[in-house]
């Protein structure tokens, strides 16, 4: 049996200040650092061969203290013009690296004019029901912003076209991001109605663990 890892990045300066961040790009606090090396802990027990991530710095550096926790060194694949070097060839990589995978595909959703706000005050502000329905619903957007239906349209193709086929190839992938590009990832793997998954929440560096048995994904 091979694995499928979902890790919900670690607590970051903008959750600690209680504010919709979405692709705003804030690092973890010392708090979310120590989370992630608990996740790492957690996983001691499996090799990741692969990871895929956001663009945003949150994510990474969850990413990256997992793997200094299991000893391994994730090398990034630029697809980006001009770039080049030897993280253009996975093939070469010495039996501690793993190639990295970044994409906007896998960034938080984008809370548009509510980015920076306090949750809170926000609430105060339009009323909690209609704020609720920008956080939880999964069609509605919040101004200027995504929805999560919006999320799953970029998320749930970047995982069938580049994340699966790796685990098909019997990878333990690692995927680390944000609770609502997970999320419509999870929708899919588990054919969670729209009505659903508004409930469905995940909590920050707890992995989420698939294993990948007769063709098909099983949570573990």
């Amino acid at each position: 049996m091979n694995y499928l890892i979902l890790v919900r990045h670690g607590q970051s300066m903008r959750n600690l200040k209680n504010v919709f961040t979405g692709w705003v790009d804030v690092p973890l606090t010392p708090v979310g650092i120590q989370e992630a090396l608990e996740c790492a802990k957690k996983l001691s027990s499996f090799d990741v061969d692969i990871a895929f991530t956001s663009k945003l710095v949150r994510a990474q550096q969850t990413l990256f203290s997992i793997l200094s926790e299991q000893k391994r060194v994730g090398i990034f694949l630029h697809n980006e013009s001009g770039m080049s070097g030897k993280g253009l060839h996975p093939d070469e990589f010495s039996p501690n690296e793993i190639p990295i995978y970044s994409d906007m595909a896998l960034n938080e959703r984008h809370y548009g004019a509510l980015q920076w706000l306090n949750k809170a005050e926000t609430a105060q502000k339009y009323g909690e029901e209609l704020v609720h329905q920008w956080r939880r619903s999964y069609s509605v957007r919040p101004p200027e912003g995504e929805s999560l239906e919006d999320t799953c349209k970029r998320a749930v193709p970047y995982y069938l076209e580049k994340i699966f086929p790796e685990i098909q190839k019997w990878k333990n992938v690692l995927v680390s991001a944000h609770g609502n590009s997970l999320r419509a990832i999870i929708k899919h793997i588990e054919s969670i109605s729209d009505q659903e998954i508004p409930s469905l929440e995940l909590q920050t560096w707890v992995p989420i663990i698939y294993g990948y048995l007769d063709w098909k994904l099983l949570k573990i």
